[in-house]
């Protein structure tokens, strides 16, 4: 089954309403966002990073950039990559820009969230392909998504 399938089950199953949004291929976020015609902010970015020995993903607004440096101090690593194209083909048969906001629920991997979601009330997103998007609320993709939050995220 493909990950936007997954993805509408497992909100269908925990009856979270959710708006799907087909819309032409969108590489980046920002191009996602003006396909959707949202605001970049509550655009939720997940990038899968490795961390030491391990990959884990983290999802921040659109309108932010990653903090390797808030990263790195809380995991107590000195080193933080973006996964590969082709390690993240191999872990989840996605391309980059089509990672959906779900950790183990979904994908393999724990799942970190950055206060700058907390800072709207819907996340719109990627949902494992580049042409279909989800928007949903904040409060509902927390139960779901069951992320840690702590701040890795700056303008």
């Amino acid at each position: 089954m493909d990950i936007f399938t997954q993805i509408k089950q497992l909100l269908e199953q925990h009856g979270v309403p959710y708006r799907h949004l087909h819309h032409e291929p969108t590489p980046t976020s920002e191009d996602s966002a003006r396909a959707r015609r949202e605001d970049v902010r509550i655009g939720g970015k997940a990038l899968v990073l490795k961390i030491g020995d391990h990959f884990a993903l983290f999802v921040l607004s659109v309108a932010l950039r990653l903090d390797n440096a808030a990263i790195k101090k809380h995991f107590n690593e000195k080193s933080t990559r973006f996964a590969t194209a082709e390690e993240l083909k191999e872990m989840t048969g996605l391309v980059p820009g089509s990672v959906p906001p779900f950790g183990k629920s979904i994908l393999p991997f724990d799942l970190y969230v950055d206060p700058s979601i907390l800072a709207n009330k819907e996340i719109a997103f990627n949902a494992g392909s580049l042409t279909d998007s989800i928007l949903m609320q904040v409060d509902d993709y927390l139960k779901i998504a069951k992320p840690e939050v702590f701040a890795f995220a700056k303008n």
